[in-house]
């Protein structure tokens, strides 16, 4: 571990916990999901304590600035203390209108079960 020295984006978003694989942090890279400063990054460029990390993690934008530079994947208790975390809070679900749910095996509704279901649909 270290404090100071400059560490791979790659290498940084796998030790810190945002990729399973470091692999993974490198094809995020390579695909543009993964900004520095503002910048695309590439999987090899160098992040300092300071730097505002962006990272797309399954279509949503999460946003970390670097406190400490890690190499080697620690626990995740020690991980979160190596960033902070800027990411606004989701948008709050909306309620979905009930849809009539049938019984798990009850099957397809019969002739009579469909034209009440158009009769009560009003069709």
């Amino acid at each position: 571990m270290s404090d100071e020295s400059p560490v791979r984006v790659d290498a940084w978003l796998w030790a810190v916990r945002q990729f399973k694989t470091r692999s993974a942090a490198t094809a995020a890279c390579r695909s543009g999901h993964v900004r520095v400063n503002g910048d695309s990054a590439k999987a090899a460029q160098s992040v300092r304590p300071g730097d505002v990390v962006r990272v797309r993690i399954d279509g949503f934008d999460r946003t970390l600035v670097v406190r400490r530079t890690i190499v080697k994947r620690v626990s995740a208790a020690l991980a979160a203390d190596a960033y902070q975390d800027l990411t606004p809070p989701p948008p709050p679900r909306t309620e979905q209108a009930f849809a009539p749910v049938r019984d798990r095996g009850a099957g397809r509704p019969t002739k009579r079960e469909r034209r009440d279901l158009d009769r009560l649909r009003g069709r």
